[in-house]
């Protein structure tokens, strides 16, 4: 899932930001030697319904593991990505810690509070990046049941939105999952769904010192092939290189 995510996400900013800025030359540019304004809206659109395909099925998962199998602590608790009260006493305990006002940071669980906060990101994006696009690709179907004005309202919506994401996902979301300290040069886990013992006992004491022998000894895996490691790798940096030439594209783009 986040593997669809990744490429539904960089093909709606490879597409969406040279039709943003389609007054520059930049854009013009890109439009006549990389792909064209029809097969970028194109392009767009089959991005769209991958990431809304993803976003059902997620939905339906969550709403099976609960209702179905009757799993708790799906919506809330510890072990939920729901943000708690905990997670704002977490936030400025680090903030503390990164200004030498505290000695230690905070202890951390199965999620951290910057975690939360970029999962929620993409449900925020659903709604406003998702409807408003929405009304764009069907403005037949919206202007019946909604004024007129409400599509030049989407556009303005959709666009500003959308760059806020891709600025955000590019900047904050690669340096916490990637580039800050404790996961340089790349956290691996979301790629190979493994981390090691001392990752996972420094990382996330909460949730190890509450497992019992049983359930620590059930989550124990071997490593992954070294050859399979090395692709997962080469697939990461090259999501990260397209995302950080897509971020200097609009910082020229805003700038020119």
């Amino acid at each position: 899932m986040h593997l669809g995510i990744i490429l539904s996400f960089l093909t709606l900013a490879g597409t969406g930001l040279p039709l943003k800025y389609s007054h520059t030359e930049l854009a013009n540019w890109i439009a006549n030697n990389i792909v064209g304004f029809r097969a970028a809206a194109v392009l767009h659109r089959l991005a769209a319904t991958l990431v809304f395909i993803i976003f059902a099925v997620h939905l339906i998962m969550l709403l099976y593991k609960r209702f179905v199998k009757k799993k708790k602590g799906v919506f809330w608790g510890p072990d939920s990505l729901v943000p708690r009260w905990q997670d704002f006493i977490d936030f400025f305990n680090h903030i503390a810690y990164f200004i030498g006002a505290k000695k230690k940071p905070p202890k951390f669980g199965r999620w951290t509070y910057w975690e939360k906060f970029d999962y929620f990101a993409v449900f925020w994006g659903m709604v406003i990046i998702g409807v408003s696009g929405l009304t764009l690709w069907f403005p037949e179907i919206f202007t019946k049941l909604m004024p007129g004005w409400l599509i030049n309202a989407a556009h303005i919506i959709h666009s500003e939105e959308a760059l806020l994401a891709t600025g955000f996902i590019f900047t904050v979301h690669f340096f916490n999952t990637h580039l800050r300290p404790g996961a340089f040069p790349m956290d691996e886990v979301i790629f190979t769904g493994r981390m090691t013992e001392e990752a996972f006992k420094e990382e996330r004491p909460l949730e190890y010192e509450k497992l019992t022998e049983e359930e620590y000894k059930a989550r124990l895996t071997s490593p992954l092939p070294l050859w399979m490691k090395r692709l997962f790798y080469i697939a990461g940096y090259t999501f990260l290189g397209i995302g950080f030439i897509l971020l200097v594209v609009i910082i020229l783009g805003t700038l020119i």
